[in-house]
């Protein structure tokens, strides 16, 4: 590229950023992070093709002086596993919550398909399920227990093994986002409409009160990492399909990044949805104020962490940024 072309199409972003270095605009820290990757990306790119030109030499010297702005009075937080929880995570799932968001509707709407599909063909539920799967439940009402495949093993095996295949999932929901996103979606496609057919079958036997208040009891933070992960997956192929000013390369390393931030985050999730699946679902006799508490209140704790946290936290850095600078 020639370096009148280069100096013509990113002269806005320098502009921009020297502007904010000396406060005569006002950037959110991540925006201002984001921009700050962009002008080192840029500087590398005219340190190799223009070395030892003007251009060169002002992009250098914008990068030092964004480097004293940005790190002279940074607090680093010496414990990096709480400044991940406190601070790093928030502001990564704010800054994706349009993939969040994606990701929640994709689910929303598989599952009612699922459901739909169920009530308008009688075998569907089996080809989504399994016969096995279908005829043991199938059972389990006759002998007036639905739920009773929540009993069937060990508390403590049932913990360990669906934490662990929760766990798989999410990864795997993540690591398919490699295929530009789609791979990640499908497997949230899958999740849906087994779940959306399921309880409809519940539904079609006069028990989806019974099926909902006992599945959700573990499936509120099941499900709802299920989604985040999958999103975490969207993040990942989103950098490959759209790099904007960077290489794909670099965006996509820069994707991966993101992403493993967000699917981290689900790991202790599931350890609690799968305490909950092995040691509380099981109870099938707990009165239905009871599960209603422990489904709102996982309810709560999903939307906090996820959705209103991270504003905060964003919006608390955004006022520190600015009265820093005043």
């Amino acid at each position: 590229m020639r370096e009148a072309l280069f100096v013509k199409q990113n002269k806005g972003k320098w502009l921009e950023f020297e502007n904010a270095l000396s406060n005569k605009i006002q950037l959110s820290p991540v925006a201002l992070s984001d921009l700050y990757v962009e002008i080192t990306d840029h500087l590398s790119f005219a340190q190799t093709f223009y070395p030892n030109s003007d251009t060169t030499r002002y992009m250098n010297l914008l990068a030092s002086k964004a480097h004293q702005k940005l790190y002279k009075t940074k607090k680093i937080d010496k414990n990096r596993f709480v400044q991940y929880w406190k601070t790093d995570f928030p502001l990564e799932i704010y800054k994706h919550r349009k993939a969040l968001l994606i990701s929640f509707l994709v689910f929303v709407l598989f599952s009612v398909a699922g459901a739909f599909s169920s009530s308008e063909r009688n075998d569907f539920v089996r080809s989504i399920m399994g016969d096995a799967y279908v005829n043991m439940t199938l059972d389990n009402i006759e002998n007036n227990d639905p739920m009773a495949v929540y009993k069937q093993a060990n508390e403590m095996d049932m913990f360990m093994g669906i934490t662990i295949n929760n766990v798989k999932v999410a990864f795997y929901a993540f690591i398919y986002g490699f295929l530009l996103g789609v791979g990640s979606l499908f497997m949230l496609m899958q999740n849906a409409v087994m779940l959306g057919s399921f309880q409809y079958f519940f539904y079609e036997k006069g028990l989806l009160w019974e099926s909902a208040r006992t599945i959700w009891i573990h499936g509120t933070i099941e499900i709802s990492v299920i989604i985040i992960a999958a999103a975490a997956g969207l993040v990942m192929g989103s950098s490959i399909l759209f790099p904007g000013t960077f290489s794909r390369l670099e965006a996509f390393i820069q994707g991966v990044k993101s992403g493993l931030k967000i699917v981290v985050s689900t790991v202790p999730f599931f350890i609690i949805a799968g305490f909950l699946e092995g040691f509380v679902t099981r109870h099938t006799e707990m009165p239905d104020w009871l599960a209603v508490i422990i489904i709102l209140a996982s309810m709560v704790l999903i939307l906090f962490y996820y959705v209103f946290y991270p504003k905060f936290v964003y919006q608390s850095n955004l006022t520190f940024n600015k009265n820093d600078q005043l």
